[in-house]
């Protein structure tokens, strides 16, 4: 069974208070990374000097602000493993997060995406009035999502990069093509992922992207009516 390598690719915007935390839970996986990849998307606070106490354990490079999408597809661009791990810089892996994900992927050279469940948590800098606002289940759930995933580097080749156009919704999105195309994946029964909630973070800072997912809907379905009226006219 060959060994798979893997490289974990963190976008970080304005991350200073959580990028540390992130990167010391890469670290210390019961299974290496070959290559921790940050891509910094044009912070203006401490994201860089937090990034550089840990050496050349990790590739840093900088962009101009363009996004997660844009930030997610330079590190893949960049890295030359046969997995890559996505995480994003304010939320925590589970110690054997790479290593039963990686070990599924070996096992099985027909699947290309391994998932698993996330749980969620509550920054403990919110104030009051912040954790009454949001919701934060403490059941576990299944995670369809970036930091919950390691998907194959030629699943990448096969269906292109994440789209740049949506305010937050990159993932969602790639992941209905993924689903169009018959990828297959399988979900790992145990928490992968723990995802903080926090005052600035995507879901939060960006309420009005939620437009967005009903946009991606829409463009799957279209896609997969013209899949069927291609296959049709085939016939």
């Amino acid at each position: 069974m060959p060994r798979l390598s893997i490289a974990v690719v963190i976008p970080a915007y304005n991350a200073e208070r959580f990028v540390a935390e992130a990167l010391e839970r890469v670290l210390a996986q019961t299974r290496a990374a070959a290559e921790l990849i940050v891509i910094d998307d044009g912070s203006t606070d401490g994201t860089a000097d937090a990034v550089a106490r840990f050496g050349q354990r990790v590739r840093w490079q900088r962009q101009e602000n363009l996004g997660i999408g844009a930030a997610r597809n330079r590190g893949i661009r960049a890295a030359s493993s046969d997995l890559i791990a996505l995480l994003a810089a304010d939320d925590l892996w589970a110690p054997e997060k790479l290593a039963v994900q990686a070990a599924l992927l070996e096992a099985d050279p027909g699947l290309q995406i391994a998932f698993g469940y996330v749980q969620q948590f509550l920054d403990p800098g919110l104030d009051a009035a912040q954790r009454a606002r949001n919701h934060c289940p403490s059941e576990a759930m299944p995670g369809y999502i970036g930091g919950a995933s390691l998907i194959r580097n030629s699943v990448f080749d096969k269906l292109g990069l994440f789209e740049t156009c949506w305010d937050g919704g990159e993932f969602i999105s790639w992941y209905a093509r993924c689903k169009e195309q018959g990828i297959r994946t399988k979900l790992y029964p145990e928490v992968v992922l723990r995802r903080r909630i926090h005052a600035s973070n995507t879901g939060i800072a960006k309420r009005d992207s939620k437009g967005d997912y009903f946009r991606i809907l829409k463009a799957s379905m279209d896609r997969r009516r013209r899949q069927a009226q291609d296959a049709s006219a085939r016939d």
